[in-house]
């Protein structure tokens, strides 16, 4: 088969042309460019620009940024709270970056699994696969979990079972996901509006108090001087304040985690290679101002040694009490938005639990186009529902119902763990894949020109970030270690487990598959950057022809609320 192909430079017209290579389906499973398509095994590509810019701003505001900043302040101190959140977040940046060059390029519908398995190895697609369908199938009950918690602020465990509340979550979001691609992007675009909003509203909030519009007047940079900017974490002195900073870079990580999941939609974006690009760019820009501008402001209106905050993180679980926007809030006598902050927070867990359902299933479904999972997962309706994929993943969200129990808590504090260790090895291995990406790009003479978006910092960005993510990675737990100089009467040993359990599984996947399947790296001038792009790009050709088309037509409602409001501002 051979077919000449456009490809785009950055202003999106034809750069030029390469000759299409024929891609082998057994090595990932692709649809080859002159097979018909099955509509019964197809994703529709029915998200618009809107709705992926907003699932990408909102993708990673939650309880890590709202709640889970209170426990890193309280150990570490505001300048390593600011410090954590800033390198990691420019991680974050370089992941996502790396992540936007390749789908740009090929948006596959298997997603960032695809690049692993077409640029690296096979082996590394299985379990890059695997180990982030892991994460979503344990982060999806959690949430639900957390949604029953977040609801105990207001209504006791005694007089409603957390369980009624679990099921009605549950319900809602398959139906959300049951009804299309469509459907939830409009969902979640509204959604993640009202995350905007209130984190925008935090900041003007914090702005405010901090610079002496609360009774207390100005607090300025008075907590920096007293207690102090830095906590001492394990040992004292330089030493202690050092392990302070590298202790906030888990809990940032774990706030951070789910900016990925635009790498997951890009088999479903309508077009792909103009609004993955603009997804990325806006991660620079939230990254900035949601998480870096929002503890910065944070570190200035609670003390790390404060009262309020070390009874708040004990008593107040995942719901605003133990939100340290919460205790500055409280400090500051203003009443009812305690309430308030929770019902954003409900919000928040709500999004959270359906767009991880969304991604599970995504997920599967990807595994099973790239012959990594059994092919009726590949399955979809007529609204390009992963149907027997999205049941799977329903099945684990049953595992929610455990909270029922309240000794079931702890189990949860560990599938956290669990959590930040497959996104960290999920960050990982696409980096990984960029770096191969880009070395084969080199090998076979594609010049940066042709793409549609290019990372900023290359290569060596991504080189960069990957040792920065095996660090973090192999010392999430060092303070486990540490146990006896921090008070503890015996070393955890669950938390060990918990905390290191996704390495061992992911090289036991990824050693497993090789040896099962006799997989080779695959070497850059071998690599095929063109299986499956010819029919992308007709996509792309017919969805640009279309938008020409309708742009003579009236704008929707929808489409106009969004462009004065939150369409200019982002």
């Amino acid at each position: 088969m051979s077919a000449n192909v456009n490809t785009y430079s950055s202003e999106g017209s034809p750069e030029r042309k390469y000759e299409e290579k024929t891609y082998d389906p057994n090595v990932a499973g692709t649809v080859g460019d002159d097979e018909p398509v099955d509509n019964n095994h197809h994703l529709h590509r029915n998200l618009s620009s809107r709705q992926i810019t907003m699932i990408a701003i909102g993708g990673a505001i939650g309880t890590g940024l709202i709640i889970g900043t209170g426990k890193a302040l309280k150990q570490s101190g505001p300048a390593p709270l600011f410090i954590g959140y800033t390198l990691v977040g420019f991680l974050c940046f370089l992941v996502m970056a790396a992540l936007g060059e390749m789908a740009a390029w090929l948006p596959l519908p298997s997603g960032f699994t695809g690049y692993a398995t077409r640029f690296v190895d096979p082996a590394l697609g299985f379990c890059l696969g695997w180990n982030y369908w892991f994460k979503y199938i344990i982060v999806t009950p959690n949430n639900l979990t957390a949604a029953s918690l977040v609801l105990q602020y207001w209504v006791s465990r005694e007089k409603v079972n957390p369980g009624a509340f679990i099921a009605i979550f549950l319900v809602a979001i398959v139906i959300i996901n049951y009804f299309g691609v469509r459907f939830f992007g409009e969902f979640e675009f509204w959604l993640s509006s009202i995350k905007v909003v209130v984190i925008l509203g935090l900041i003007l909030l914090s702005l405010i108090l901090a610079c002496g519009g609360g009774p207390r007047g100005a607090t300025g940079f008075q907590y920096w001087r007293n207690p102090g900017a830095f906590n001492t974490y394990v040992l004292d002195g330089a030493g202690g304040r050092f392990l302070a900073t590298w202790a906030t870079f888990t809990t940032a990580v774990f706030a951070y985690l789910g900016t990925e999941l635009v790498g997951v939609t890009v088999g479903e974006a309508s077009n792909p290679r103009k609004v993955i690009p603009r997804a990325i760019k806006l991660t620079f820009y939230r990254i900035l101002l949601f998480y870096v501008v929002l503890v910065f402001l944070l570190g200035m209106l609670v003390p790390y040694n404060s009262e309020e905050l070390k009874t708040a993180i004990a008593k107040g679980g995942n719901t605003a009490a133990a939100s340290p926007f919460v205790v500055a809030i409280k400090l500051a006598a203003i009443p009812v938005l305690p309430d308030i902050l929770n019902a954003c927070i409900m919000i928040f867990v709500f999004s959270a639990a359906n767009s991880d359902l969304y991604i599970a299933s995504r997920t599967l479904f990807g595994l099973a186009h790239e012959g990594k999972a059994p092919r009726i997962f590949t399955r979809t309706d007529n609204r390009g529902v992963p149907i027997y994929a999205l049941g799977l993943s329903v099945a684990f969200c049953l595992l929610a119902f455990l909270g029922v129990n309240t000794d079931s808590y702890k189990v949860f504090g560990y599938f956290v763990n669990l959590v930040t260790m497959f996104g960290l090895l999920t960050w990982i291995s696409i980096l990984i894949a960029h770096i191969c990406f880009v070395n084969a790009r080199k090998a076979q003479g594609i010049p940066d020109t042709a793409l549609a978006y290019v990372a900023p910092l290359g290569k060596w960005g991504s080189v960069g970030a990957l040792a920065f993510s095996i660090l973090i990675a192999f010392f999430k737990g060092f303070g486990l270690f540490c146990w006896r100089r921090l008070g503890e009467k015996k070393f955890d040993t669950d938390t060990f487990v918990t905390t290191y359990l996704g390495i061992p599984l992911y090289f036991i996947m990824y050693f497993g598959y090789k040896f099962w399947h006799k997989t080779k790296i695959i070497k850059s001038v071998d690599v095929d950057l063109y299986g499956g792009k010819a029919r992308i790009d007709r996509e792309e050709q017919e969805f640009i022809a279309a938008e020409l088309e309708r742009k003579g037509g009236p704008e929707t409602k929808a489409e106009k609320i969004y462009r004065y409001t939150l369409g200019w501002a982002f």
